[in-house]
């Protein structure tokens, strides 16, 4: 999750603590997620993909493989 979480709000040009202000997570939560520090809640993971405009899924599915 934590890449995918990373990726997706580098691609919507979010700064960690825009992200988290719509998320409604603290900055520092969201840090720990992006690392992989932290695993997040159901309740947590529809809070973020909400703010992401993404379905949950999208966080939690496997990174595609590079060619």
């Amino acid at each position: 999750m934590a890449a995918n979480l990373r990726r997706l709000r580098a691609e919507k040009g979010l700064a960690q603590d825009d992200l988290a202000y719509e998320a409604e997570v603290s900055r520092s939560y969201l840090s720990q997620l992006e690392k992989g520090a932290f695993y997040a809640s159901l309740k947590i993971l529809e809070k973020l993909a909400r703010a992401l405009g993404v379905a949950p899924y999208e966080l939690i599915m496997p990174p595609k493989k590079r060619r």
